[in-house]
């Protein structure tokens, strides 16, 4: 096939340049070409930039080679002559043989290369690992048979990679920043709520089968969130013939929920399915001491007891065709339905003058029903024998959330009186389209690619708030409150990136352009001039936004040794508001507190760079780096006073996100992993930040300074009569803001499980937060007023599982079927 894209000059120079370095001694002999692909041994997943080495017998000096392609294939040209051949690959073994007679085109044929973990042999590699596989551009930690993950959920088992942290609430970040992008199989996915977690929590922790943590993301990769990326790989297996498990779980709360995983392959066909319903009961409680400087009281102390109820549904069906060798057609549905019920008691203790004044009880029921579903099609085609590669999406997700309210409170001391009671009626609608290609070329020893991605979001949101009337009985809309908001965001892009590997130094550089399309458009009887006056800024609440950006990429890598690199990353990100981020109407958690959205808020960008080293010794591996970023227009919740107070004289206090002038962030990470016998793992890492803001809202000056760290551990034994033990222990030091101070959190898992059943089966029992410490407590001061908190998302949580494989032993031998549809590479974005 005809080269489709012209070439840079300074790729042709690079290309001449390798070209003239061939080694053989003789220019006028004939070229040959050595050809062949580089697969991981455990999984057959193509290991893109995987380095072939010829080094020239007779002059040692003399070295040539390329590096693959996204597909692991490789085709090199050089003269005739006798060489060293090897095959590197950055945390795999070396492949290598030495004095290899080439004088004609050679094809060395498919070469596996394993993981270098130490001490290790083949079936507990591939069915016990949990390593760390470095990239240009990312860290893979293939997550393997992490014990506690056994009933959990895809958040739990986020919080035990190394890097991020997931906080009570469920809020993802990484390295101690939220801006992280979540993308699973590569894309954005109805899965990850587009941009909520909340589905996260519902579904099950071992239907991932690995996740990247890309802190340096090339330009394939979206712009969107200035912290990094996460992206979810789930597990897809590629066994021939009939296979899969069952895996049922139940606890204490209630937990207990069964998930089914099916897959029927063939030399032509790949049909999948994965199924599964939870029911989940997640109770929790809050303390809240607030003092205050003006309103009817001093001091108001709450107590808040939280059960929720979680029921929900979820399958992904899918089928892949193999039309040729070359080519693939995957098409899949996936479909979620979950039923939310949630009930809050609220007691408050009003003081005067530290006397007790008066006492309310308020009750909160909340009913939501959620739908998503998403349809997506994927085509892969190898062009030719050279590498070039052809890859098309096509997406589009729906999700429907439904939300009825009521809230309750009434007097208790010194009298009995209904104080308020409201319905809240909230209905959010979700559409996002995705289109995107991606063109692969390989130039000699190098490769090129070109591509472009578009995503069109639609947000609808819906909020009508009725309150009683106690004279007339009857309920009134709130008409200060009800609206309807529609969102938009529009984003298109074109990218290019170009790698290659000179001896022991690689590249990747990349630069993607996007134009961002923000409009909002508001739909209320209320006055907008009375808004511009709460939030303190001329805005526009009907508007359309334009941004033009590049976003350029760099990472390189330097081989120090065999088993020792360090690494260079730069890239520049884009954060951009969500639509509850916008929407300047209030939406309240109480009377008395309430989140009203900025529409002037504008996107924030992100300049990062990222230093890092790798070591690796026969037992040890050390990953470690230096970060800094800074963020302009960063974003940032602040808690001001409204002015106004409930009927019975509680101040209003309102939180909205604002734009502060920068965001300088600096940190060190470092993690270990150490495999002193088979019997006996342990994994630790270490993350410490500091973090400076600068920016004044409506006259106050919310600029800080503060450093924060925290730190993970885990072991896992290996006990007689097949049974494992792993302990999981992870401290986020304490942090603070401009107005809040956060104390340290400490949490303790514990896990067992046996196999049995011919190693066809596996019971297991974990227990989550094993001393029930994981709690958020903070101190928040304003002028205003003080708040001491205390909070517990979820207590101590014990569940019980048990998995069944069938046709699917517990090492899982992969099949050979090319690359077609295969997780990884090729199922990331562009």
């Amino acid at each position: 096939m005809k080269k489709l894209f012209p070439l840079l000059l300074l790729l042709v120079l690079s290309t001449n340049y390798a070209i003239s370095q061939r080694p053989g001694g003789d220019r006028e002999s004939s070229p040959i070409i050595i050809s062949g692909q580089v697969l991981d041994q455990e999984t057959n997943a193509p290991l893109e930039y995987a380095t072939l080495v010829l080094q020239s017998v007779n002059n040692p000096e003399i070295i040539t080679g390329g590096i693959t392609d996204i597909d692991g294939k490789f085709n090199v040209e050089t003269t005739a002559g006798q060489y060293n051949v090897s095959i590197e690959y950055i945390s795999y073994k070396t492949y290598k043989k030495a004095n290899q007679t080439l004088t004609k085109n050679t094809d060395l044929g498919v070469v596996k290369l394993s993981l270098d973990v130490a001490q290790l042999d083949a079936v507990e590699v591939v069915g016990e690992k949990t390593t760390v596989e470095i990239r240009l551009d990312k860290k893979i930690y293939n997550i393997g048979k992490d014990l506690t993950n056994s009933g959990a959920t895809i958040t739990d088992a986020l919080n035990n990679v190394p890097s991020v942290n997931v906080d009570i609430e469920g809020a993802i970040s990484l390295r101690g920043n939220e801006n992280v992008r979540i993308l699973i199989n590569g894309k954005p996915s109805a899965l990850a709520g587009f941009g909520s977690t909340d589905a996260l929590t519902q579904l099950p922790a071992d239907a991932i089968e690995k996740v990247e943590v890309i802190t340096s993301p090339s330009a394939r990769y979206d712009a969107e969130g200035s912290a990094g990326i996460l992206n979810i790989i789930l597990k897809k297996e590629k066994t021939l013939g009939f296979n899969g498990s069952v895996n049922t779980t139940i606890g204490h709360p209630v937990n207990s929920g069964v998930s089914i995983n099916a897959n029927l392959r063939t030399d032509k066909f790949n049909l999948f399915n994965t199924s599964g319903y939870n029911y989940r009961d997640a109770p929790g409680n809050a303390y809240f001491d607030n003092t205050y400087s003006s309103g009817s009281f001093d001091r108001i102390i709450e107590d808040r007891e939280y059960n929720r109820l979680r029921k929900g549904f979820n399958t992904n069906l899918g089928l892949e065709y193999f039309i040729t060798e070359q080519s693939s057609l995957t098409g899949s549905v996936f479909y979620r339905t979950s039923k939310s019920e949630d009930e809050t008691d609220n007691t408050n203790q009003r003081f005067i003058s530290n006397l007790l004044n008066s006492e309310t009880f308020r009750t909160e029921d909340e009913n939501e029903d959620d739908t998503n579903y998403q349809f997506s099609l994927n085509y892969v085609n190898d062009l030719d024998d050279d590498g070039q590669k052809l890859t098309v999406d096509l997406q589009y997700s729906k999700g429907e959330e439904t939300k009825f309210s009521t809230i309750e409170e009434n007097n208790t001391v010194p009298n009995e009186n209904l104080l308020i009671l409201e319905n809240v009626f909230e209905t959010e609608t979700e559409n996002e389209y995705l289109v995107q290609a991606d063109y692969v070329l390989p130039i000699g020893d190098a490769q090129f690619e070109i591509g472009y991605r578009g995503t069109f979001e639609e947000d609808i949101t819906d909020y009508r708030l009725d309150s009683l009337n106690q004279e007339t009985g009857r309920f009134d809309i709130n008409q200060n409150l009800t609206n309807m908001f529609t969102y938009n965001e529009n984003v298109n892009a074109l990218y290019t990136q170009y790698g290659n590997k000179f001896g022991k130094f690689s590249f990747l550089l990349g630069l993607r352009l996007e134009n961002t399309q923000l409009k909002g458009q508001l739909d209320s009887e209320f006055d907008t001039t009375e808004l511009e006056e709460q939030l303190g800024v001329d805005v526009d609440v009907n508007f359309d936004k334009n941004y033009l950006g590049l976003f350029p990429t760099v990472n390189l890598i330097y081989e120090l040794g065999e088993r020792e690199n360090i690494s260079l990353g730069y890239n520049r990100r884009i954060n951009r508001p969500r639509g509850w981020f916008i929407n300047p109407f209030p939406s309240r958690s109480s009377r008395a507190n309430i989140f009203q959205g900025n529409p002037d808020l504008n996107p924030a960008f992100s300049n990062a760079f990222d230093l890092g080293y790798l070591k690796r010794w026969d037992k040890i591996t050390l990953t470690s780096s230096i970060y800094y970023q800074q963020e302009t227009n960063s974003f940032e919740r602040v808690q001001e006073e409204t002015g106004q107070t409930t009927t019975d004289g509680i101040e209003i206090i309102r939180t909205i996100p604002i734009n502060l002038s920068t965001n300088d962030r600096l940190g060190l990470e470092a993690g270990m992993m150490y495999s002193p016998t088979k019997w006996l793992r342990l994994n630790s890492s270490f993350n410490f930040f500091r973090f400076s803001t600068e920016g004044i809202f409506n006259g106050v000056d919310y600029g800080t300074t503060n450093t924060s760290w925290f730190a993970r551990f885990s072991s896992k034994v290996s006990l007689p009569a097949k049974v494992d033990w792993q302990t999981n222990a992870f401290y986020r030091g304490p942090s603070a803001t401009a107005q809040t101070d956060n104390k340290g959190i400490f949490s303790l898992n514990l896990a067992f499980s046996k196999d049995i059943l011919k190693d066809n089966g596996t019971l297991s029992l974990n227990v989550s937060d094993l001393l029930n410490t994981r709690k958020r407590r903070s101190y928040t001061e304003t002028e205003f007023f003080t708040s001491d908190s205390e909070f517990q998302w979820r207590r101590r949580q014990i569940t019980m599982g048990f998995v069944y494989r069938f046709n699917q032993p517990k090492e899982r031998n992969k099949g050979s079927r090319g690359n077609g549809g295969e997780e990884g590479g090729e199922e990331i974005e562009g």
